[in-house]
């Protein structure tokens, strides 16, 4: 296991946001955290991330107990994430920000990066060719040198995912990935998941696309109100009678993937 939460909860006055929960996360495998709107599942994401602390429990990565860690420390051992709201800038190129997110594993200081010293040179020429195979990835190489702004939504969205490759990490975390995707952008974030997957990284996913969430994740946690209902293949999970119940009344028999 590299992430183990136990018994993890957060409670926002009376209402308890994350009750309970104890999940594991295997290497190299994809995870979905699902449920209905409002059911815990960012705010778990920020429990793990240390946006939030937990008030009990605790989540262990790679052994080491990272509950009470700052967020800053999470992201130096290995754990990186997207968000719901996009962060770009508006005045940087799309490969300027997988260049920011590479910084991060330079291996010159700072003063040889400003001032252009020889090993910065080497750096800087290591930090984009690498860059440019990330946006060669996620489908995006041909864009580099044009303003992230003039991105669609969802090549936002993998130009999101990735700058969060270059910093190399561990364990990603995914927070509705396929957001404001097309249906064609969705096909490639896909296959873009198996890619991943099949490259040895870690990954788990919040998301509310079920075609997404069934075709590439190998074990899906539900939660609602805070608390997990069930946990399983997707296979177990579009059957399973209290998640179908979650989402969509007892008069339905299965979860749609469409």
């Amino acid at each position: 296991m590299i992430l183990d939460v136990k018994d993890i909860g957060l409670h926002f006055g009376g209402v308890k946001a994350v009750d309970g929960l104890s999940f594991s996360i295997k290497k190299n495998q994809i995870h979905a955290l699902i449920g209905p709107n409002g059911s815990g599942k960012t705010t778990t994401l920020n429990l793990i991330t240390g946006v939030y602390q937990p008030q009990w429990g605790e989540a262990n990565f790679d052994g080491k107990n990272i509950s009470r860690m700052p967020r800053a420390d999470i992201a130096k051992i290995g754990i990186t994430r997207t968000f719901q709201n996009l962060r770009i800038y508006n005045t940087l190129t799309v490969l300027e920000h997988v260049l920011v997110g590479d910084y991060i594993n330079s291996n010159t200081g700072f003063f040889s990066s400003v001032f252009k010293l020889p090993a910065g040179r080497l750096d800087e020429k290591r930090a984009v060719s690498k860059s440019m195979e990330l946006l060669e990835k996620v489908g995006l190489a041909d864009k580099a040198h044009s303003l992230a702004t003039s991105l669609s939504y969802g090549q936002r969205r993998l130009l999101e995912i990735g700058r969060a490759l270059a910093v190399k990490p561990k364990l990603l975390f995914l927070d509705e990935p396929a957001a404001g995707m097309s249906s064609n952008e969705i096909e490639q974030l896909i296959e873009l998941l198996r890619l991943l997957k099949k490259e040895g990284m870690t990954i788990m996913i919040i998301e509310h696309r079920m075609k997404l969430v069934m075709n590439v994740a190998d074990w899906i946690v539900v939660l609602n109100y805070g608390k997990k209902i069930a946990e399983g293949t997707a296979e177990e999970i579009q059957n399973h009678e209290e998640v179908i119940e979650a989402y969509l009344g007892k008069s339905h028999q299965k979860i749609s993937v469409a």
